[in-house]
């Protein structure tokens, strides 16, 4: 097979992912605190040939640590991140961290997320509060007041910028890199009363999408029109 099929084949399998991370961002894009998938993409030279050629990769995923715009709520459980930071939660598989910060208080005093992981403090620890002393008043250094008394923080996190990042529950991600506590509070903190929206511009993303649709269109006509020349040659040469 001759060089250009595979640099259109290939192109088509890149684009082909690229939809899908497209589709996937869409379908998210209002899932509270939801971080967007992109696809980095590089080329493979290839010295097979006398003529080297640059093929497509199939890509590779990654999450992306934009923030979100916040919303106000002013549930007094709803807590978002401000800055580069994470709530830690524990689930079944370990500690995840995340951006979704709709958490509630059960009748124990324990403090979870909607799906029922334990929120975690800055030593790893689960949150539990006073179920009969009202709600809580949450500060941006993530330190929480029920009347005149502390029950300790909500931990905020930092994870490495170096990191790989794969999915968990709860809009959470597992870093490859453990995070580290954040002590300073100066850039990153605890909105209460707030909700962060999923990293995503429902319209961004159907422009791309469209782009791409475009752009797999062509490489798919580009594909056709070379099996057609080369059908064509055969059946001139092989009359000869």
């Amino acid at each position: 097979m001759q060089p250009a099929f595979y640099v259109t084949l290939s192109s088509q399998v890149a684009l082909d992912k690229r939809l899908t991370t497209i589709a996937e961002n869409v379908a998210n894009a209002a899932t509270i605190g939801y971080r967007a998938t992109g696809v980095s993409f590089d080329t493979v030279l290839s010295k097979a040939s006398p003529t080297p050629t640059a093929y497509a990769t199939a890509g590779a995923d990654f999450i992306s640590r934009a923030p979100g715009a916040l919303s106000k709520t002013d549930n007094p459980l709803d807590l978002a991140v401000v800055g580069d930071a994470w709530f830690a939660i524990q689930t079944p598989q370990g500690v995840a961290y995340t951006r979704d910060g709709r958490f509630k208080m059960l009748e124990t005093g324990d403090v979870q997320t909607l799906l029922g992981h334990p929120v975690l403090d800055a030593g790893n620890a689960p949150i539990v509060l006073d179920p009969t002393a009202g709600a809580p008043m949450i500060f941006r250094d993530g330190m929480i007041q029920q009347g005149d008394r502390q029950f300790g923080a909500v931990g905020l996190f930092q994870i490495d910028g170096a990191a790989t990042l794969r999915r968990g529950e709860n809009s959470s991600v597992v870093p490859s890199i453990p995070a580290t506590p954040i002590v300073n509070f100066t850039l990153n903190g605890v909105a209460q009363g707030h909700l962060e929206n999923a990293n995503i511009s429902p319209v961004s993303e159907l422009t791309k999408l469209i782009l791409a649709h475009r752009s797999f269109d062509n490489a798919a006509a580009a594909y056709d029109m070379l099996d057609a020349s080369q059908r064509a040659a055969v059946r001139t040469l092989g009359g000869a």
